[in-house]
């Protein structure tokens, strides 16, 4: 199992959608009415907008040091303090897209010289209220740094499109466009 075979295109190509959505964003709201998309949420008990986007650069990062079985770098507490604290200090659409483009360099910098990874490496994952999973790296990978990702990613999308941001199917798959036969974008 490979870093680069599995969280990373997968990392990078949805951190590239969230960019794209923040920027679609940004082109149909006014600058007075960012704030408010950024404080926005799905329900009142869920985070922010501002907190969803350093969430999922948070589960990226980590999927990818976490499976290296290395020290998270100091990236991760200023995603965490700035997502914590986003109802406070939401920051700018240019935050945000920082933020994300910074975790795409981190993932691939990190996983370009990364060893191969053994399926049934043991992977102890600690959450912060002090429960712990034992998990294979395979099962990490699968039930946790994935959905994980998706989970605050796939918010982020929702709010957006609840703010009433045109995002459809093909903005939030606008990597698979790489995979279109000639033949079928032609038909249309």
């Amino acid at each position: 199992m490979k870093l680069q075979d599995i969280l990373v295109p997968t990392y990078v190509q949805m951190l590239r959608a969230l960019s794209a959505w923040l920027e679609k964003a940004e082109t149909a709201i006014p600058e007075n009415e960012m704030k408010p998309l950024l404080t926005a949420r799905l329900a009142a008990d869920m985070f922010p907008l501002s907190t969803q986007i350093c969430f999922a650069c948070v589960q990226a990062q980590e999927g990818i040091f976490r499976l290296r079985q290395e020290a998270f770098p100091a990236s991760i507490d200023v995603l965490l303090d700035a997502g914590r604290n986003a109802d406070e200090r939401p920051g700018s659409m240019d935050d945000a897209r920082a933020r994300i483009a910074e975790t795409i360099r981190i993932v691939e910098s990190a996983a370009a010289d990364a060893p191969d990874l053994a399926p049934m490496a043991t992977i102890a994952h600690t959450l912060p209220q002090g429960m712990t999973f034992d998990l294979t790296a395979e099962q990490y990978v699968r039930d946790w740094a994935l959905p994980q990702f998706y989970f605050h990613v796939m918010t982020a999308y929702a709010i957006l499109r609840a703010q009433g941001i045109d995002l459809g199917k093909a903005d939030y798959v606008a990597h698979m466009f790489a995979y279109l036969r000639p033949s079928a974008a032609s038909s249309e």
